[in-house]
């Protein structure tokens, strides 16, 4: 196991005065299985390599209790940088992944690390969601990508998402977390398909307070309907939520909607 590292904080680390100081990541981190210990030992040093992380408000993420972490898709990397911010935090990521890596010896060691299969487009998609609900009642980190893939918008920025994690946010009490993450495709281009092998990109994140949704909830757990108008504008809001943080983390003006989804699923699609 690598020895923990610490990435570059901006803002108020924790601790300071006035700040509560969070409890040991060993005990927020809680039982952690075999596989993803093994998980660790290979992603953990992959991530110091090929980052330099960059941290702002990473105390926001809830030490205890489930998460429902929401952050934008600029690289197949992002799930290597992404799990380094939820660890170093002292949580435990458990990613929604797409179903075609669950095979053979790599899908068992993931479904045994305790990552979510996403099943789109047949009617084993709502499986994932419910699978997704339960890993948060269990009191789990979910990490989603709401894009479906990696953006294809020329300049970067989010495109429009997928529907999934309004159906999680408003039928769960999970704090809603927005992330912002800029720099792992200066790693993997995945517009360019090019791989740039140079050690320590800067990698940024910025973690946002949570989405307030209760007025929604309560509307829904009162009847309200998932309507797809609702799960549309749900979903919107808390993607904007994440642009608008991409937009400081870039410093530069957020653009007013979404990016267009491209018209065939693409190689690199991840949840």
């Amino acid at each position: 196991m690598a020895q923990e590292s610490s990435p570059e904080v901006a803002g108020h680390p924790t601790g300071e005065a006035g700040v509560a100081r969070r409890p040991s990541k060993w005990q927020t981190r809680g039982h952690i299985p075999w596989a993803l210990w093994l998980g660790v030992a290979i992603v953990y040093p992959a991530a110091s390599l090929f980052f330099r992380l960059r941290y702002r408000h990473g105390d926001r993420l809830p030490a205890r209790g489930p998460v429902l972490v929401v952050a934008n898709h600029v690289s197949v990397l992002d799930p290597l940088a992404c799990a380094r911010l939820i660890w170093d935090h002292g949580r435990v990521p458990h990613f929604l992944i797409k179903d075609a890596l669950f095979k053979g010896l790599f899908g068992t060691l993931l479904l045994k690390a305790g990552q979510i299969p996403v099943v789109r487009g047949t009617s084993d998609a709502a499986r994932s969601v419910e699978q997704a609900r339960l890993d948060l009642a269990a009191g789990n980190v979910v990490v989603i990508y709401p894009e479906g893939s990696v953006t294809r918008d020329p300049d970067w920025w989010p495109m429009q998402s997928r529907t999934g994690v309004a159906r999680l946010a408003l039928t769960t009490d999970a704090p809603v977390v927005p992330v912002a993450q800029w720099g792992p495709h200066r790693v993997h281009d995945y517009h360019a398909k090019k791989l740039h092998l140079r050690p320590r990109r800067p990698a940024d994140y910025l973690v946002g307070e949570p989405v307030d949704l209760e007025s929604l909830r309560a509307e829904v757990r009162a009847g309200r309907a998932l309507t797809p108008d609702l799960l549309r504008d749900t979903t919107d809001l808390i993607m904007g939520r994440v642009r608008d943080q991409l937009a400081e983390l870039r410093d530069e003006p957020a653009p007013a909607g979404f990016a267009p989804r491209p018209g065939t699923a693409l190689p690199g699609a991840a949840a």
